[in-house]
């Protein structure tokens, strides 16, 4: 409950801009001046002291091909040379470039069209949203540099600095292998041309947009720049519940540069939207639920000043006691977060079928068990980012990468109060999103401050910001409770499920509609009980994430479906044979399927698999053990330390070389 007496004020660093030796000045950045080469261009420039790399060659130079996706030397996908040596640029102070090479995924051909190993990434299908792609040349080049007739586990090992969320890597590493062979001639050139094919189905074709993936030429929101642009950052709530008492932008409007600063004050329409419930404010209104929300936003002249400026803003809080469990949340007594739903319920799906206790009663065995999954961060490769501006005919555009932007155009301009035809949203490439950008979580933002200041305005999220203010899987608790016959036939099903939905809805109304339609699987049950709840919560918000509420439904199902089987004595696969739906089934909703393909399905998983039909336990039970481990066709482990096989090959060598010069020591022929 609320704690009237327990306030405090928060600045993120009071003293951001005192002058003095040592100090950091945004306004007045010490600066140093650059002598290098970069493709093969000398370049001088003066720069911050700050800067990295990285930096340097994107924000200076423009040259924007690779990426920065976490700014700790992570993810790769700022993967350069300098001096021909591979190294990732975020972790790279700008002086050590100073008199030296530097080479970018930019111009990696030289001026000659795309490189062998870039062509073999064209060729392979090896890209998808292609933001890691640049740093995956540059190390795939690295690698084959130092070892034209790399093994699969060299290529392996040598990417393994670079990280790839959208693929399994086996494409990125079947490139890497062509344009091995290609460039050491176990094959010809023309291994590289696209295969000609009468249709697209089960061919390799390529995709239109890879040739500016591989290169780096096209643009995600971070790449894109205007003449006159201001740059964004964001205040963000250190408190997870807590009233907002004042703010005061007194100091951080004084910084010079700052443009302008806002606060949910600013906003002109509504103050409200979301996917299904509109009932997330553009900034905090009142009150901040979770941690890390937006309180307000500056933008000023350079990232630096906005970063200074944010932190001489004070909000002065008055600290409330949160909800974090979300089967607590909805307990007589608890703070309503919000007022419209009564015991914090957000979302409650239902699915009724037959009549379920009469199946437990038929049931010979029934099972129960509970099952939790935790929230998963997206990670997606690429930061959140924007660009917005003002049109000369006054509509405001807006570059992100929204996985639904036309429903953010709706949002926008309701927020915006303005019509519809006075707002553009166009989507930029995404570079990697699997659902996590389907929620509008700062592009408001963006488009009041290219309003209120007549002026381009960007904005980059660091990873630390997206972890914290992005939404993640909903978290689940699943009571489950199964009936069966002896032969496996289910004849009762009961799922109740409670989901974190954390402080806004977000997809949280959809995600429950999957979760409770899709959960009992594609099995025939006559009994089908289904409760699929999503609870307000002050943990950061849940959302959309790739088959949002079916993975954690159906995994909770299949797992129940393994317990059932060890307990009735029967092959895993047998018992979903029984259960499968066939033609002309009707599902748990009410829906005639006129064809279903779950068996074919599982026939061919099971082939493929080569399984060994038997109870999964059989070791425990002193019987043979499986037999369908380790097979041929199935994929080798990653050896780590592979690059050092070489090195062990020639030791005998090596030794050979050094008993002689240590002879030949001995008897003083060497100096």
């Amino acid at each position: 409950m609320p704690d009237n007496n327990h306030s405090r004020t928060d600045a993120a660093h009071e003293a951001g801009v005192v002058s003095g030796p040592g100090v950091y000045d945004p306004v007045n950045q010490a600066r140093v001046t650059i002598n290098a080469t970069v493709n093969g261009r000398q370049v001088r420039r003066t720069v911050p002291v700050h800067y990295r790399v990285i930096d340097f060659v994107r924000e200076e130079l423009k040259l924007t091909g690779n990426k920065e996706g976490c700014g700790s030397g992570e993810c790769g996908t700022c993967s350069m040379f300098i001096d021909g040596a591979l190294v990732k640029s975020c972790l790279v102070p700008v002086q050590k470039i100073a008199g030296r090479t530097l080479e970018t995924i930019d111009d990696l051909d030289r001026d000659a069209g795309l490189t062998v190993v870039q062509q073999a990434f064209h060729k392979c299908g090896s890209s998808q949203c292609g933001y890691c792609i640049p740093g995956m040349v540059m190390a795939a080049t690295a690698t084959l540099r130092k070892r034209p007739h790399a093994s699969i586990g060299e290529i392996r090992e040598g990417l393994g600095g670079n990280v790839c969320r959208c693929t399994g890597y086996q494409k990125i590493v079947d490139a890497v292998a062509l344009a091995r062979d290609v460039l050491n001639g176990t094959k010809p050139a023309e291994a590289l041309d696209e295969e000609q094919t009468e249709s697209f189905i089960g061919s390799r074709t390529r995709r239109l947009d890879a040739p500016a993936k591989v290169s780096g030429a096209i643009k995600y929101a971070a790449d894109m720049w205007m003449p006159n642009m201001l740059h964004m950052q964001v205040l963000r709530s250190p408190h997870p519940y807590a009233r907002i008492e004042r703010i005061d932008t007194t100091q951080a409007r004084a910084l010079p540069g700052v443009e302008a600063i806002l606060t949910c004050d600013d906003v002109p329409g509504v103050d409200n939207f979301g996917v299904f419930i509109e009932d997330q404010p553009v900034m905090a209104r009142g009150v901040v639920r979770y941690t890390g929300e937006a309180v307000a936003a500056v933008v000023a002249d350079s990232p630096e000043v906005a970063h200074a400026a944010v932190a001489l803003i004070r909000v002065t809080y008055s600290l409330l006691d949160g909800i974090f469990d979300a089967e607590a949340a909805m307990r007589d007594g608890m703070p309503q977060l919000h007022d419209f739903a009564p015991g914090n319920i957000c979302k409650h799906t239902k699915i009724r079928k037959g009549d379920v206790e009469a199946g437990f009663a038929d049931a010979d065995v029934i099972v129960e068990e509970t099952y939790q999954t935790s929230a998963v961060e997206h990670a997606y490769l690429e930061p959140e980012a924007g660009l917005a501006y003002l049109e000369p005919d006054g509509c405001v555009t807006v570059h992100s990468p929204s996985q639904n932007i036309t429903h953010h155009r709706h949002m926008l301009a309701k927020i915006l109060g303005r019509p519809i035809n006075k707002v553009r949203m166009i989507m930029s490439t995404v570079g990697g999103g699997f659902g996590g950008k389907e929620d509008m979580i700062y592009q408001g933002m963006l488009a009041l401050a290219a309003i209120k200041t007549r002026r381009p305005v960007r904005y980059v999220f660091t990873r630390e910001e997206s972890f914290i203010a992005s939404a993640k899987r909903h978290p689940f608790l699943i009571r489950y409770r199964m009936g069966l016959k002896r032969n496996g036939r289910i004849v009762a099903t009961e799922m109740k499920m409670i989901a974190d939905g954390g402080a806004y809805a977000m997809s949280s109304p959809g995600v429950m509609n999957k979760s409770a339609i899709l959960g009992p699987g594609p099995y025939a049950i006559p009994n089908v009980w289904v409760d699929a709840i999503a609870v307000y919560t002050n943990n950061t918000p849940s959302g959309a994430f790739r088959a949002f509420g079916a993975f954690q439904s159906e995994f909770s199902t299949e797992s129940h479906l393994d317990l059932c089987a060890e307990r009735l004595g029967m092959d895993p696969i047998a018992l979903r044979r029984v259960n499968l739906m066939q033609d002309g089934a009707v599902t748990h909703t009410g829906q005639q399927l006129d064809r279903v393909l779950a068996t074919a399905c599982l026939d061919g998983a099971v082939a493929a698999a080569g399984w060994d039909d038997g109870v999964a336990y059989r070791s425990g039970r002193g019987e043979a053990p499986r037999d369908d481990l380790g097979r041929a066709g199935t994929r080798e482990p990653c050896v780590p330390g592979v690059r050092f096989s070489q090195l062990i090959a020639e030791l005998p060598a090596i030794h050979q070389t050094a008993r002689e010069l240590f002879a030949a020591a001995q008897e003083g022929d060497l100096k």
